[in-house]
């Protein structure tokens, strides 16, 4: 348990499904946490599992499908190293060349390794996922599934882990 935050609940599953506007459009889907500011209610996020729809293999084209979860809205689609990427997931397949089709997939890190606590707190009351297809045909969507818990934290911590998050957008 991180200092400063006391455990409010048990463990908590929540599953949220994002699915883009138009084929190969950025779309965002918030995701209510139905945290109480009052008080100072944080969700600690202990894993995140990601499943998006595989992508199309278009022949002559890289087709790929990025799915991510941040803790703040975006405008485009995240980059990883980004402050606000809780977890990302990008599917390409390179079919330009006949007849040869390469599938590849990069992934953060979804679940930890046993030596972290967790691997995020979300302080504001949402995260977002965002979705976006690339030289796709059809529009494709993504689910994907985040364990965690309610904590209570001291105010000051509430506090920085407030600003901390806002400042990341």
């Amino acid at each position: 348990m991180p200092k400063g935050l006391k455990q409010s609940s048990s463990l908590i599953t929540i599953g949220a499904r994002a699915t883009e506007a138009g084929a190969n459009t950025f779309t965002e889907q918030r995701v209510d946490l139905q945290l109480n500011p009052l008080d100072n209610e944080v969700f600690v996020v202990q894993a995140i599992d990601m499943d998006p729809a595989f992508p199309e293999a278009v022949a002559g084209l890289r087709s790929s499908l990025s799915f991510a979860l941040t803790n703040t809205t975006q405008s485009a689609f995240p980059l990883f190293n980004s402050s606000s990427v809780l977890a990302q997931k990008i599917q390409v397949i390179d079919n330009t060349v006949p007849a040869v089709a390469v599938y590849m997939d990069t992934a953060s890190m979804e679940t930890p390794p046993t030596s972290l606590d967790y691997i995020a707190i979300i302080a504001t009351n949402d995260f977002f996922l965002q979705i976006q297809g690339l030289n796709q045909v059809a529009v494709k969507s993504a689910n994907c599934k985040v364990y965690g818990y309610r904590a209570r934290a001291d105010a000051s911590v509430y506090a920085a882990l407030v600003q901390s998050e806002l400042l990341s957008q």
